[in-house]
Protein backbone atom coordinates (compact mmCIF):
# COMPACT_ATOMS: atom_id res chain seq x y z
CA UNK A 1 0.00 0.00 0.00
CA UNK A 2 1.43 3.29 -1.01
CA UNK A 3 2.18 5.43 1.90
CA UNK A 4 -0.44 8.59 0.57
CA UNK A 5 -2.98 6.20 0.67
CA UNK A 6 -2.46 4.47 3.96
CA UNK A 7 -2.34 8.05 5.03
CA UNK A 8 -5.70 9.07 3.88
CA UNK A 9 -7.16 5.86 5.33
CA UNK A 10 -5.79 6.64 8.58
CA UNK A 11 -7.00 10.35 8.03
CA UNK A 12 -10.87 9.25 6.96
CA UNK A 13 -10.47 6.53 10.05
CA UNK A 14 -10.06 9.28 12.38
CA UNK A 15 -12.43 12.00 10.87
CA UNK A 16 -14.98 9.03 11.45
CA UNK A 17 -13.99 8.10 15.08
CA UNK A 18 -14.54 12.12 15.72
CA UNK A 19 -17.43 12.03 13.68
CA UNK A 20 -19.13 9.37 15.90
CA UNK A 21 -17.59 10.78 19.13
CA UNK A 22 -18.76 14.87 18.47
CA UNK A 23 -22.60 12.43 17.72
CA UNK A 24 -21.76 10.78 21.01
CA UNK A 25 -21.32 14.08 22.83
CA UNK A 26 -24.80 15.76 21.44
CA UNK A 27 -26.46 12.87 22.33
CA UNK A 28 -25.29 13.48 26.39
CA UNK A 29 -26.60 17.70 26.30
CA UNK A 30 -30.31 17.72 27.05
CA UNK A 31 -31.74 20.30 24.55
CA UNK A 32 -35.16 19.17 24.51
CA UNK A 33 -37.65 18.38 26.75
CA UNK A 34 -41.57 17.82 27.05
CA UNK A 35 -43.71 17.21 29.55
CA UNK A 36 -47.80 16.36 29.43
CA UNK A 37 -49.93 16.89 32.04
CA UNK A 38 -53.45 16.17 33.11
CA UNK A 39 -55.17 19.63 33.28
CA UNK A 40 -53.18 23.00 33.92
CA UNK A 41 -56.12 24.32 35.88
CA UNK A 42 -55.31 22.13 38.20
CA UNK A 43 -51.95 23.72 40.99
CA UNK A 44 -51.28 20.13 40.92
CA UNK A 45 -50.16 19.88 37.47
CA UNK A 46 -49.16 23.48 37.39
CA UNK A 47 -46.20 22.09 40.46
CA UNK A 48 -45.34 18.99 38.11
CA UNK A 49 -44.75 21.46 35.44
CA UNK A 50 -42.20 23.52 37.67
CA UNK A 51 -40.64 20.39 38.84
CA UNK A 52 -40.05 19.20 34.90
CA UNK A 53 -38.95 22.80 34.16
CA UNK A 54 -36.64 23.41 37.30
CA UNK A 55 -34.75 19.67 37.08
CA UNK A 56 -34.44 20.25 32.91
CA UNK A 57 -32.47 23.24 33.54
CA UNK A 58 -30.21 22.15 36.07
CA UNK A 59 -28.46 20.12 33.59
CA UNK A 60 -28.83 22.29 30.98
CA UNK A 61 -30.07 25.86 31.38
CA UNK A 62 -30.78 26.00 28.06
CA UNK A 63 -32.29 23.34 27.58
CA UNK A 64 -36.17 24.00 25.70
CA UNK A 65 -39.24 22.63 27.53
CA UNK A 66 -42.39 21.89 26.65
CA UNK A 67 -45.23 22.02 28.84
CA UNK A 68 -48.61 21.06 28.08
CA UNK A 69 -52.17 19.62 29.42
CA UNK A 70 -54.37 16.78 27.09
CA UNK A 71 -57.34 17.69 29.84
CA UNK A 72 -58.01 13.57 29.82
CA UNK A 73 -57.97 13.41 25.94
CA UNK A 74 -56.60 10.20 24.69
CA UNK A 75 -56.59 11.71 20.87
CA UNK A 76 -55.18 15.13 22.26
CA UNK A 77 -52.38 13.64 24.20
CA UNK A 78 -51.25 11.21 21.46
CA UNK A 79 -51.12 13.47 19.35
CA UNK A 80 -49.09 15.57 21.56
CA UNK A 81 -46.77 13.08 21.52
CA UNK A 82 -46.56 12.81 17.73
CA UNK A 83 -45.04 16.56 17.74
CA UNK A 84 -42.76 15.68 20.07
CA UNK A 85 -41.39 13.15 18.33
CA UNK A 86 -41.56 14.96 15.07
CA UNK A 87 -39.55 17.92 17.21
CA UNK A 88 -36.90 15.60 18.53
CA UNK A 89 -38.02 15.51 21.73
CA UNK A 90 -35.23 13.78 23.96
CA UNK A 91 -37.09 13.25 27.45
CA UNK A 92 -41.01 12.88 27.95
CA UNK A 93 -42.30 13.52 31.44
CA UNK A 94 -45.96 11.72 30.74
CA UNK A 95 -49.24 11.62 33.08
CA UNK A 96 -51.02 9.41 30.43
CA UNK A 97 -55.14 10.13 30.43
CA UNK A 98 -55.26 6.41 29.99
CA UNK A 99 -53.16 3.66 31.14
CA UNK A 100 -53.81 1.15 28.01
CA UNK A 101 -55.09 3.79 24.84
CA UNK A 102 -51.48 5.53 25.47
CA UNK A 103 -49.48 2.87 25.37
CA UNK A 104 -49.34 2.51 21.46
CA UNK A 105 -48.51 6.64 21.22
CA UNK A 106 -45.91 5.76 24.21
CA UNK A 107 -44.42 2.70 21.91
CA UNK A 108 -43.87 5.18 19.12
CA UNK A 109 -41.88 7.46 21.21
CA UNK A 110 -39.76 4.60 22.06
CA UNK A 111 -39.26 3.39 18.56
CA UNK A 112 -38.05 6.68 17.80
CA UNK A 113 -35.94 7.00 20.41
CA UNK A 114 -37.25 9.08 22.73
CA UNK A 115 -36.85 8.13 26.79
CA UNK A 116 -40.54 8.57 28.67
CA UNK A 117 -41.28 8.25 32.16
CA UNK A 118 -44.71 7.97 33.32
CA UNK A 119 -45.19 10.42 36.27
CA UNK A 120 -48.48 10.64 38.58
CA UNK A 121 -50.30 7.84 37.11
CA UNK A 122 -49.27 4.44 35.75
CA UNK A 123 -49.16 3.28 32.09
CA UNK A 124 -49.66 -0.40 30.95
CA UNK A 125 -46.51 -0.65 29.10
CA UNK A 126 -44.22 0.71 27.31
CA UNK A 127 -42.12 3.33 29.60
CA UNK A 128 -38.98 3.49 30.57
CA UNK A 129 -40.47 4.28 34.27
CA UNK A 130 -42.76 5.05 36.47
CA UNK A 131 -42.94 7.54 39.37
CA UNK A 132 -46.26 8.14 41.32
CA UNK A 133 -47.46 8.88 44.50
CA UNK A 134 -48.19 5.74 47.18
CA UNK A 135 -51.78 6.52 45.88
CA UNK A 136 -52.84 3.52 47.76
CA UNK A 137 -51.35 4.54 50.96
CA UNK A 138 -52.86 7.82 49.69
CA UNK A 139 -56.68 6.63 49.90
CA UNK A 140 -56.33 4.42 53.09
CA UNK A 141 -54.75 7.18 54.92
CA UNK A 142 -58.18 9.79 53.99
CA UNK A 143 -60.57 7.22 54.75
CA UNK A 144 -59.13 5.26 57.93
CA UNK A 145 -59.39 9.42 58.85
CA UNK A 146 -63.17 8.66 57.99
CA UNK A 147 -63.56 5.46 59.74
CA UNK A 148 -61.89 6.69 62.69
CA UNK A 149 -64.28 9.80 63.09
CA UNK A 150 -67.37 7.88 62.73
CA UNK A 151 -66.41 5.07 64.99
CA UNK A 152 -66.61 2.69 62.21
CA UNK A 153 -70.31 3.39 61.93
CA UNK A 154 -71.96 5.18 58.99
CA UNK A 155 -73.07 6.83 55.07
CA UNK A 156 -70.02 7.64 52.97
CA UNK A 157 -69.73 8.71 49.65
CA UNK A 158 -66.53 8.37 47.21
CA UNK A 159 -66.30 11.01 44.92
CA UNK A 160 -64.58 9.70 42.08
CA UNK A 161 -62.30 10.52 39.08
CA UNK A 162 -60.91 9.56 35.57
CA UNK A 163 -59.86 6.11 35.13
CA UNK A 164 -56.58 6.57 35.81
CA UNK A 165 -54.06 4.39 37.92
CA UNK A 166 -53.65 7.15 40.50
CA UNK A 167 -57.39 7.36 41.12
CA UNK A 168 -58.25 3.91 40.84
CA UNK A 169 -55.70 3.08 43.88
CA UNK A 170 -56.70 5.47 46.02
CA UNK A 171 -60.51 4.23 45.70
CA UNK A 172 -59.06 0.78 46.14
CA UNK A 173 -56.93 2.10 49.44
CA UNK A 174 -60.00 3.64 50.52
CA UNK A 175 -62.36 0.64 50.20
CA UNK A 176 -59.57 -1.62 51.47
CA UNK A 177 -60.41 0.35 54.84
CA UNK A 178 -64.15 0.43 55.24
CA UNK A 179 -64.63 -3.29 54.43
CA UNK A 180 -62.85 -3.36 57.65
CA UNK A 181 -65.90 -1.87 58.93
CA UNK A 182 -69.38 -3.39 58.15
CA UNK A 183 -71.35 -0.60 59.17
CA UNK A 184 -69.93 1.59 57.09
CA UNK A 185 -72.02 1.76 54.34
CA UNK A 186 -70.61 2.80 50.94
CA UNK A 187 -73.81 5.00 49.35
CA UNK A 188 -71.81 5.61 45.71
CA UNK A 189 -68.43 5.31 44.18
CA UNK A 190 -68.70 5.08 40.87
CA UNK A 191 -69.30 9.35 39.68
CA UNK A 192 -66.54 10.29 37.78
CA UNK A 193 -66.05 14.52 38.70
CA UNK A 194 -63.24 14.44 36.24
CA UNK A 195 -60.77 15.58 38.81
CA UNK A 196 -61.54 18.92 39.00
CA UNK A 197 -63.98 21.60 41.55
CA UNK A 198 -66.83 22.05 38.68
CA UNK A 199 -67.34 18.37 38.71
CA UNK A 200 -66.80 17.99 42.52
CA UNK A 201 -69.92 20.72 42.71
CA UNK A 202 -72.11 18.96 39.83
CA UNK A 203 -71.31 15.47 41.35
CA UNK A 204 -71.82 16.23 44.82
CA UNK A 205 -75.06 18.18 43.86
CA UNK A 206 -76.26 14.97 42.35
CA UNK A 207 -75.08 12.56 45.06
CA UNK A 208 -77.01 15.09 47.72
CA UNK A 209 -80.40 14.80 46.16
CA UNK A 210 -80.27 11.13 46.02
CA UNK A 211 -78.95 10.42 49.27
CA UNK A 212 -81.02 12.04 52.06
CA UNK A 213 -78.24 11.00 55.03
CA UNK A 214 -74.60 11.29 54.57
CA UNK A 215 -71.73 11.19 56.95
CA UNK A 216 -68.64 11.95 55.33
CA UNK A 217 -67.18 12.49 52.06
CA UNK A 218 -63.89 10.87 50.51
CA UNK A 219 -63.00 12.89 47.35
CA UNK A 220 -60.09 11.56 45.05
CA UNK A 221 -58.49 15.15 44.99
CA UNK A 222 -58.57 18.35 46.57
CA UNK A 223 -60.50 20.23 43.89
CA UNK A 224 -63.29 17.70 43.40
CA UNK A 225 -63.89 17.89 48.09
CA UNK A 226 -63.41 21.90 47.27
CA UNK A 227 -66.04 21.67 45.10
CA UNK A 228 -67.93 18.83 47.13
CA UNK A 229 -67.86 21.60 50.24
CA UNK A 230 -69.51 23.95 47.99
CA UNK A 231 -71.89 21.47 47.19
CA UNK A 232 -73.07 20.90 50.80
CA UNK A 233 -73.08 24.37 51.38
CA UNK A 234 -75.47 25.21 48.69
CA UNK A 235 -77.65 22.24 50.16
CA UNK A 236 -77.79 24.09 53.69
CA UNK A 237 -76.07 20.34 54.80
CA UNK A 238 -72.88 21.24 55.99
CA UNK A 239 -73.50 20.12 59.79
CA UNK A 240 -74.42 16.71 58.60
CA UNK A 241 -71.14 15.46 56.62
CA UNK A 242 -67.30 16.38 56.53
CA UNK A 243 -64.81 16.13 53.75
CA UNK A 244 -61.79 14.18 52.88
CA UNK A 245 -59.46 14.49 50.05
CA UNK A 246 -55.92 13.94 48.92
CA UNK A 247 -53.18 16.01 47.16
CA UNK A 248 -52.20 18.61 50.00
CA UNK A 249 -52.78 21.59 47.94
CA UNK A 250 -53.20 25.26 48.40
CA UNK A 251 -56.71 25.07 48.44
CA UNK A 252 -56.90 22.49 51.14
CA UNK A 253 -54.03 24.39 53.81
CA UNK A 254 -56.64 26.97 53.17
CA UNK A 255 -59.65 24.46 53.92
CA UNK A 256 -58.06 22.94 56.94
CA UNK A 257 -56.96 26.39 58.03
CA UNK A 258 -60.54 27.79 58.07
CA UNK A 259 -62.04 26.82 61.75
CA UNK A 260 -65.85 26.93 59.68
CA UNK A 261 -64.64 24.32 57.23
CA UNK A 262 -65.95 20.82 56.95
CA UNK A 263 -62.64 19.76 54.94
CA UNK A 264 -61.05 18.34 57.40
CA UNK A 265 -58.07 16.00 56.07
CA UNK A 266 -55.96 15.41 53.09
CA UNK A 267 -53.07 12.89 52.06
CA UNK A 268 -50.09 15.26 50.83
CA UNK A 269 -48.53 14.75 47.60
CA UNK A 270 -45.47 16.51 46.57
CA UNK A 271 -45.92 17.06 42.78
CA UNK A 272 -42.71 19.34 41.91
CA UNK A 273 -40.73 16.54 43.78
CA UNK A 274 -42.12 13.37 41.96
CA UNK A 275 -42.21 15.55 38.12
CA UNK A 276 -38.52 16.62 39.29
CA UNK A 277 -37.54 13.38 39.75
CA UNK A 278 -39.29 11.72 37.30
CA UNK A 279 -37.32 14.16 34.69
CA UNK A 280 -34.08 13.42 36.60
CA UNK A 281 -34.61 9.71 36.16
CA UNK A 282 -35.73 9.70 32.62
CA UNK A 283 -32.17 11.25 31.73
CA UNK A 284 -30.18 9.00 33.55
CA UNK A 285 -31.34 6.30 31.97
CA UNK A 286 -30.75 7.93 28.42
CA UNK A 287 -27.35 8.54 29.50
CA UNK A 288 -26.61 4.92 30.87
CA UNK A 289 -26.61 6.03 34.48
CA UNK A 290 -29.57 3.95 35.45
CA UNK A 291 -31.73 1.27 33.68
CA UNK A 292 -35.28 1.05 32.60
CA UNK A 293 -37.44 -0.03 35.79
CA UNK A 294 -39.65 -2.28 35.95
CA UNK A 295 -41.11 -1.65 39.19
CA UNK A 296 -43.27 1.98 39.65
CA UNK A 297 -41.25 4.02 42.52
CA UNK A 298 -43.70 5.06 45.13
CA UNK A 299 -43.45 8.30 47.17
CA UNK A 300 -44.77 8.37 50.33
CA UNK A 301 -47.31 10.31 51.55
CA UNK A 302 -49.04 12.06 54.74
CA UNK A 303 -52.27 12.81 56.04
CA UNK A 304 -53.04 16.76 56.86
CA UNK A 305 -55.41 17.56 59.13
CA UNK A 306 -56.70 20.86 61.04
CA UNK A 307 -54.37 19.61 63.93
CA UNK A 308 -50.97 19.20 61.92
CA UNK A 309 -51.31 22.14 59.06
CA UNK A 310 -49.73 23.94 61.09
CA UNK A 311 -46.63 22.17 60.35
CA UNK A 312 -47.10 21.20 57.34
CA UNK A 313 -44.77 23.21 54.44
CA UNK A 314 -46.74 23.05 51.47
CA UNK A 315 -46.20 22.61 47.79
CA UNK A 316 -44.20 25.72 47.70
Amino acid sequence: MKRSTKNLLIALSLGSALTVGLVWAQSQQLTKVATNLGSLGNPFFIRMGQGVTDAAKKINPGVQVTVEAAEYDVGKQSAAIDNYIAAGVQVLVLNPADPEALVPAVKRAKAAGMTVVSADVGIKEGADAIITSNNVQAGTLACQFIANRLKGTGNVVIVNGPPVTAVTDRVAGCKQVFAKFPNIKILSDNQNAGGSRDGGLKVMTDLLTANPKIDAVFAINDPTGIGAELAIRQAKREKEMFITAVDGSPDAVKALKDPNSIFLASSAQDPYTMAARALEIGWDIRTGKMKPQTAPILIPVQLITKQNVGSYKGWE
